[in-house]
């Protein structure tokens, strides 16, 4: 699948993925100098890029799993998602799990992110679900104890 890819800014790394296999292509950050994130607070961190997804395809924006395990560095909003129709900048809001203030770096990998397709559900409202032997637990209520 090609997505048309638009530098916003000259410096700006197009994404790439990590290896053959990746399900994610990593985001760089596209900044001058550093961004340091104080611990609890989040920042945007532009990636300097605007897409076009194919309609029928989202863009999913994850965690790296190596900054937020090493630096505890996340998205805020956990799964950022970049519609088809968006055409403005892709930007990563960082948040900072930790207790210390982290740095990012210019051209620092932040996040990652999946193309995948989606479903647009029609939402028809019912007077009543059909049951089920789960019926409403939720939270929980299928593990065993």
């Amino acid at each position: 699948m090609k997505v048309a890819i638009k530098k916003l800014n000259p410096n700006a790394k197009l994404p790439a993925y990590g290896s053959e296999y990746a399900a994610g292509a990593d985001l760089f950050a596209c900044i001058e100098g550093e961004i340091t994130i104080a611990p609890h607070r989040t920042v945007m961190v532009p990636t300097g890029l605007a897409m076009e997804l194919p309609v029928g395809y989202a863009g999913f924006i994850y965690a790296r799993s190596g900054l937020a395990s090493k630096k505890g560095l996340a998205p805020a909003n956990k799964v950022g998602v970049v519609d088809c129709d968006y055409r403005g900048e892709v930007k990563v809001a960082l948040h900072n799990h930790g207790e210390v203030p982290q740095e990012i770096s210019a051209g620092e990998r932040i996040a990652q992110l999946v193309v995948a397709p989606y479903v647009t559900a029609q939402f028809d409202e019912a007077g009543e679900l059909s049951a089920t032997v789960r019926g409403e637990g939720g939270f929980g209520s299928t593990g065993t104890k």
